[in-house]
């Protein structure tokens, strides 16, 4: 048996009533058997595919792999293609901030099996992938399909975890038998994607949504309007994380300030959005609210739902510094445009923090910022930019008091770090103690 080194200090805490439409459900903290899962609701549904997607449609559930995007249209663009489809239940979490994929994969692996054939029936795959890089949560899955076979073949995929094996195309690269590595678009996987057909992947928690809409069907607005949340803290010093992290389950429209209160964070100065992909907020972000075009209007996105609060002692030219730094490390360095504008960029922060920085330094950040988006093969490169040009617009009378001296905070943390966005995948118990899945490592 392999250690699992994951501590305890990620809690999970619902902001809603549990029941049958929550992902969280009565005990996120044990592993759910199939036997369990079944009893309450799991497995049962034996209506037409095409129902199903219409009431997938009428939710309107987004995905929640980060873009949310509409899954009724994923779903239905994958059906109608050339080929006999494939489905790939998509749970690598490459955000470091982020915790809810393997949660699931770890605590309710049937959820997502269940959402996975769901997906294959309305689509009319073949086939089905499970695809990650959490030898735990791969241990539970494979453990979960000998507990109930599925209706089609399902195989366990693992990968080296990076920042960039969980964007579509590398999924499909490395199923493929290549690299976990980006390609360019098109053609995108929902046209030519796994063996060359027309495929869906999707993100573990759109899964699970979509089995809680097959179980309960008048509860699919509430369920579609719900998601799981990684919350954390910058406290300004090197530690790896936050003894106050949480996992929660709330309903799209709930505040920032709602959220930081949750997490014991009310004081924070502002917060990194969407794992490394939403930026930097500053003032007047308690009042913003869980929803996309609201806070596409901010400037921001919810992104994979990882949201970082940054405590009055924590400087936030550190935290982009810090976010740039772990981006920058994680680049595929296959897009030239991606190597030299993440570390330009990096540097740029870097010099900063440090008080080095030139007085064209904003200047510079803002120019990076509007013309590096879209040129790279994934959104990395518009995540290095993104929270550039998020710190100038939030806080940019602290980006001027950096010209020409240090700041203590950023001087008080030592460089590289990445390490502290890492937030711990919560604990979850075996129902049956010592039946715990011997998880299969792959080499990174």
């Amino acid at each position: 048996m392999i250690e699992d080194t994951a501590t305890t200090a990620t809690r999970i805490r619902s902001l809603i009533p549990g029941g049958p439409g929550t992902l969280l459900g009565p005990a996120p903290d044990v592993t759910e058997s199939a036997e369990a899962y079944a009893d309450a609701g799991g497995y049962r549904y034996t209506g037409a595919p095409a129902d199903l997607l219409e009431r997938i449609a009428d939710a309107g559930l987004l995905g929640r792999g980060g873009a949310g995007f509409p899954a009724a249209v994923k779903l239905a663009a994958v059906r109608d293609g050339d080929g006999v489809p494939v489905v790939v239940a998509n749970g690598e979490e490459g955000e470091p901030g982020s915790v809810k994929d393997r949660w699931l994969l770890r605590a309710r692996p049937h959820l997502v099996l269940d959402g996975l054939a769901h997906a294959a029936a309305i689509t009319g795959a073949a086939h089905g992938y499970v695809y990650l890089s959490d030898p735990y949560a791969a241990g539970h899955v494979r453990r979960a399909l000998a507990e109930r076979p599925t209706p089609l073949p399902i195989e366990v995929i693992e990968t080296g975890h990076t920042y960039v094996a969980g964007e579509e195309t590398a999924v499909v690269r490395r199923i493929n038998g290549g690299p976990a590595l980006p390609t360019t678009k098109p053609p995108r996987p929902f046209e030519r994607g796994v063996a060359d057909r027309p495929t869906l992947v999707s993100n573990v928690e759109t899964l699970a949504r979509i089995a809680l809409i097959a179980a309960r069907p008048d509860l699919r607005h509430d369920i579609a309007r719900t998601t799981l949340l990684t919350l954390s803290r910058d406290s300004g010093t090197d530690l790896p994380g936050d003894d106050s992290a949480l996992l929660t389950e709330v309903p799209y429209g709930t505040t920032l300030g709602t959220l930081a209160a949750e997490l014991g964070a009310a004081d924070s100065s502002g917060a990194l959005m969407g794992g490394l992909f939403g930026g930097l907020v500053g003032p007047g972000w308690p009042s913003l609210a869980l929803d996309h075009a609201a806070l596409a209007d901010a400037g921001t996105a919810l992104g994979c739902g990882a949201i970082r609060f940054l405590a009055p002692a924590a400087c936030p030219v550190a935290a982009a510094d810090d976010a740039v730094d772990h981006l920058t490390a994680e680049s595929a360095r296959q897009c030239g445009v991606c190597v030299s504008g993440t570390a330009a960029i990096r540097d740029t922060l870097r010099a900063l923090a440090a008080g080095t920085a030139g007085i064209d330094a904003p200047e510079r950040l803002e120019h990076w910022s509007k013309t590096l988006p879209k040129r790279g093969a994934c959104g990395l490169l518009d995540a290095a930019a993104g929270t550039a040009g998020s710190l100038l617009r939030a806080f940019p009378s602290l980006v001027r008091s950096h010209l020409g001296a240090p700041c203590p905070v950023c001087a008080s943390r030592p460089p590289s770090g990445g390490h502290r966005l890492v937030v711990p995948v919560p604990h979850v118990a075996d129902a049956v103690p010592g039946t715990e899945p011997v998880p299969h490592l792959c080499p990174r």
